[in-house]
């Protein structure tokens, strides 16, 4: 545990901010498999399927920047532009592209 005057010095307290890039990070995943369920239903292919993608998953960005950090994302993140806007984008979109094709394949077969 930091003591008073290491987190005077630097504010920023890790364990927190490892929690929050885990809160952020399970959601992104979450919702990427929801999306590729969506996608997959709906029968979207090819660039329309990662626009709807891309899309949401700026949607869920701006709904974490607005309700979990209150519009102050500098307060809970070191890089809020990395880890908040464009964090686990591409890791997500591995889980994305798997439910697509089962769930395509599965409405559409």
């Amino acid at each position: 545990m930091p003591t008073e005057r290491e987190l005077a010095i630097s504010p920023i307290v890790q364990e927190s901010v490892q929690h929050n890039t885990r809160v952020i990070s399970n959601i992104r995943s979450l919702t990427a498999s929801l999306f590729g369920i969506a996608s997959g239903i709906l029968g979207l292919e090819s660039y329309a399927g990662f626009a709807f993608y891309l899309l949401g998953t700026f949607f869920v960005s701006v709904l974490i920047w607005a309700f979990l950090a209150k519009g102050k994302q500098g307060e809970y993140f070191q890089g809020p532009l990395s880890e908040l806007w464009a964090g686990d984008v591409l890791g997500g979109g591995m889980s994305f592209v798997l439910t697509w094709t089962l769930f395509y394949g599965l409405v559409r077969a």
